[in-house]
């Protein structure tokens, strides 16, 4: 280590290294990393900003009241409680609730990125406890980035991680690939985060040295900038959702022209005759798709015609099925790469989410990483992830998913550590009214979030500097030793510090614990990876030496193209997961559900959420550039990238113009929903008639009891539905929406949202 100063760490955006130059801590990027992320320099001011939580609190009318459905929820005050105290109460309603109702009775949330390390994860603690303690837990399945993907990819191709994780890599995009049709793009932002830490960022490189060896890149998208520089794309403006019609006319073009691979589609697909039949009959022509996407139809001709006969790629982002009927573009960019012919060879054909991720593109590792076993979960219910409001304000209520009739579990506590929903998900003052229903809302956090500001239990944790772990990733070839770098902030303990103590009140500590403290279970954890090392004949260093060394690298496995590889290689010996042993272009199974809003092949279904007279413009909202989701909003780098301490939105000069915001203006975006402030900026690089406004600006009510309330500060989610991509997968679509933006005129609200709530003493004055 170059610096004795400084020590190792990791984080979902980086591996790096840290300390103290007096008061002030320094992060410096791990040295191996050709392309470092920002947002690492969003610790410093972060560590020990006011936003923290100092000690545990309870909502002023839980304590007096007790549990109980309660509309102050998100407004009222709290009281300061005692660690044993608050340890007590909280252990005594998990009694009550258990007793009552069983493990149905508690809602296992806990989604989210809390931590890069694997034993301090937060999802696994809170789940491996309520298993542990309750006996299970109400959980959530799929996620909101790739909700609707996760759900169709198994019918019709493969898994989402085998199809985005284990497939084309960018070693084979940078010496192979001739074309990357790149729906949605490949935002560098994305890439630069990974679940369990990444060592190194290598895909600004991988896609300069495509396209310096001659592969061209297409962008398809509504932002310019989804694709790097470094790629020198061209840009094909797209109206937001339209994309699966651009995908059918590019299908209807080589279909009708001869020009796709018969030979490809005859041995590796099935239900091609249904699929064709149906691009004849729409017709999906290209003068159709240009009325929808506003791509002229010449210009669809040629890009179908450019495509045969050369390694192409088609990628398809998670952006694109976070919205309406959002199965719809994953399935349809398969149809046309298995057209094109090119699924299974190196750099070519098919992977959805390719850089939608760090972990995407990437060689697995070829031994096992950490992770903290969760136990057993005895509780069968559970809910597509994106659909907690409607379980908590439906509870008992029937929805259709994946071919099952299901009905809403009907939780009494929710229990929330690591993750923030009033970021992940849509129509927040909708959101805010389910968590009024439940009896006991439970939150572990570091920092006074709309989540934390809900709870009617809030427990403060340590932030990853402030405790041990193990960084790894089955993706990223190094393993990090993450030292502790500062001490906890204030009484802040760490989840599994919290759970043992619980554990210990409900007579259950050895289930949970298994008789190791944190430096026990991070040693018990990688010696799995050890044991694996030695299995292979290469250097285990001991824990010991591991933790001295800093890291570890990791051997990775052969870049063998995965499940499609092996399927073009010998179809019969390596089939498919699917029905057919193929890739399904029309799906018996789908198609058996019944469901008019995911019929058996791709399809072009018309979105409803689009604008009208009242609501002209078509809001993206993206993952922002400066923080993981809302990690750290308050941080130094993510401040930085607010302006007059708003979030900011991009607006087209011309739409601009027609509504007489200039750039730097504060304005007001609005639908029926609800709305927010943002700060303008004026680009060409957001298509006409589409603004763009990222996720993860902490929400700011002005008024928390009004109905729907003006966020000050810039959250989309006051915008977006709160409904599913179809009835299959019941999937995010937050992605987009219809909004009008008007110039903001009246007295600025103030920003609240990284003040501390009212205690309950200065309050009741």
């Amino acid at each position: 280590m170059s610096d004795p100063l400084l020590h190792p760490h990791s984080a979902h955006w980086g591996a790096f290294r840290a300390g103290f130059a007096g008061d002030r801590l320094i992060i410096q990027p791990h040295p191996a990393d050709p392309d470092p992320n920002g947002i690492l320099q969003n610790f410093p001011e972060a560590l020990r900003h006011p936003a923290r939580i100092a000690r545990p609190m309870v909502r002023r009318g839980w304590l007096t009241d007790g549990p109980g459905a309660d509309r102050r929820r998100g407004r009222d005050a709290y009281v300061a409680v005692p660690w044993d105290e608050v340890l007590d109460r909280l252990a005594s309603e998990l009694v009550r609730v258990r007793d009552a109702a069983g493990p149905e009775g508690v809602f296992g949330g806990s989604y989210g990125w809390s931590s890069a390390g694997r034993f301090h994860h937060a999802q696994s603690q809170v789940h491996r406890f309520l298993n542990s303690a309750i006996g299970g837990y109400v959980r959530s399945v799929n996620s909101y980035s790739a909700g609707a993907s996760s759900v169709i990819l198994p019918h019709i191709a493969g898994t989402a991680e085998q199809i985005g994780r284990h497939n084309v890599t960018w070693e084979q995009v940078a010496a192979h690939s001739e074309v990357v049709l790149a729906f949605g793009g490949m935002a560098l932002k994305n890439s630069m985060v990974g679940g369990g830490g990444v060592s190194r960022h290598i895909e600004r490189g991988a896609m300069q040295a495509a396209a310096q060896r001659g592969c061209r890149f297409i962008l398809v998208g509504p932002l310019r900038d989804d694709l790097p520089e470094e790629a020198g794309a061209a840009w094909l403006p797209i109206i937001p959702n339209t994309d699966t019609a651009l995908m059918l006319a590019l299908c209807h073009v080589l279909l009708t022209e001869g020009l796709y691979d018969r030979a490809f589609v005859e041995r590796y697909t099935a239900g091609f005759d249904r699929f064709a039949a149906y691009l004849r009959s729409l017709p999906c022509s290209p003068e159709w798709a240009a009325g929808l996407t506003g791509i002229p139809a010449e210009q669809i001709i040629a890009l179908a015609r450019s495509l045969p006969g050369k390694r192409s790629l088609i990628t398809v982002a998670h952006g694109l099925q976070r919205a309406e009927f959002g199965e719809q573009p994953v399935w349809a960019g398969l149809a046309l790469a298995a057209m094109l012919g090119q699924i299974g060879l190196p750099g070519g054909g098919y992977n959805y989410a390719l850089g939608a991720l760090a972990h995407t593109g990437r060689r697995q590792n070829a031994v096992s990483a950490a992770a903290l076993p969760q136990g057993r979960n005895r509780c069968a219910a559970f809910i597509p992830v994106a659909r907690i409001s409607d379980m908590l304000l439906n509870p008992g209520g029937a929805y259709d998913y994946n071919g099952e009739r299901r009905h809403y579990p009907a939780p009494k506590l929710v229990y929330w550590a690591g993750g923030n929903p009033f970021h992940h998900h849509q129509d927040l003052a909708r959101l805010s009214e389910a968590f009024r229903r439940v009896e006991t809302l439970v939150v572990h956090e570091i920092a006074w979030t709309a989540t934390a500001r809900h709870a009617d239990i809030v427990l403060p944790v340590t932030m990853t500097l402030e405790r041990e772990d193990i960084g790894s990733s089955q993706t990223d070839p190094l393993m990090i030793a993450m030292h502790r770098i500062a001490a906890p902030y204030a009484e802040a303990r760490d989840d599994y510090t919290i759970f043992t103590a619980l554990a210990e009140r409900l007579g259950c500590t050895e289930t949970f614990t298994e008789g190791r403290d944190a430096r026990g279970w991070l040693e018990h954890l990688y010696n799995r990876t050890r044991d694996d090392l030695r299995g292979k004949g290469l250097p285990a260093p001991s824990f010991a030496e591991f933790w001295a060394a800093g890291e570890i690298e990791l051997p990775q496995a052969e870049d063998d193209g995965g499940i499609f590889r092996a399927f073009r290689d010998d179809p019969a010996g390596a089939p498919l997961a699917t029905p057919s042993g193929r890739i399904e272009l029309y799906s018996e199974v789908v198609a058996g559900f019944g469901y008019e809003d995911c019929p058996g092949h791709p399809t072009w279904l018309p979105p409803t959420d689009i604008p009208d007279a009242t609501v002209p413009l078509r809001l993206v909202a993206n993952q922002p550039a400066t923080r993981l989701h809302s990690q750290f909003d308050f941080g130094g780098h993510s401040i930085a990238g607010k302006r007059r301490g708003r979030e900011v939105v991009r607006m087209h000069p011309a739409d601009a113009a027609a509504r007489g915001i200039a750039e730097g203006d504060i304005v007001r975006l609005h639908n029926a929903r609800g709305a927010c402030l943002a700060t303008a900026t004026l680009t060409e690089a957001v298509m006409q008639g589409v603004v763009n406004l990222p996720t993860g600006a902490w929400y700011d009510p002005a008024d928390p009891a009004e109905e729907r309330p003006l966020c000050v500060h810039g959250n989309p989610n006051v915008l977006t539905r709160d409904v599913g991509t179809s009835r299959l997968a019941q999937g995010c679509t937050g992605q987009l929406t219809a909004v009008e933006v008007s110039r903001f005129a009246g007295n600025l609200p103030p920003i609240r949202a990284f003040d501390p709530p009212m205690p309950a003493a200065v309050a009741a004055e």
